[in-house]
């Protein structure tokens, strides 16, 4: 079974010093004891480019351009990149109009269309509400998950 990393996920384990590290941490190595591939789209990683250079006044990880490069490429190298097909923007937007998508919503909309037009239903994230509007998707909750078997 394959899911899909969310960037808020992805955040967290590149930040040991943040408050969710273990848990993210923990909820991706049981995941993979149990047989997860565990990957990453374009839109998780765009994502996290815009917060890890973000200044941490505002909720961002404070990296330079550079540093944000090669975390990229260390998510790249542990959760390969399944990229974007030429069905995703049509996906998108019927999502967003379905589900009358307003604001970051529509980025939320954008990962889900993505899964949609890979067959792929399983996302790791903390948003848990955010995407429970968007039918097909099974959310894989990072607490939960890290809460129900302890990594030793």
């Amino acid at each position: 079974m394959m899911a899909i990393l969310d960037a808020n996920v992805l955040l967290r384990l590149s930040d040991p010093a943040a408050a969710l590290y273990c848990t993210a941490n923990n909820a991706v190595a049981i995941l993979q004891k149990h047989g997860f591939e565990l990957r990453s789209i374009p839109q998780s990683i765009y994502e996290f480019w815009v917060v890890a250079m973000r200044p941490m006044s505002n909720n961002g990880l404070g990296l330079s351009a550079s540093e944000t490069g090669s975390e990229i490429a260390s998510i790249l190298s542990s959760f390969p990149l399944i990229n974007d097909t030429p069905a995703l923007f049509s996906e998108w937007r019927a999502l967003v109009t379905a589900h009358g998508c307003i604001g970051k919503i529509a980025h939320d909309a954008r990962i889900a269309a993505a899964l949609q037009t890979h067959g792929l239903t399983h996302l790791l994230t903390f948003n848990v509400g955010d995407f429970a509007r968007f039918p097909g998707i099974t959310i894989l909750d990072p607490k939960v998950i890290a809460a129900s078997v302890p990594v030793p």
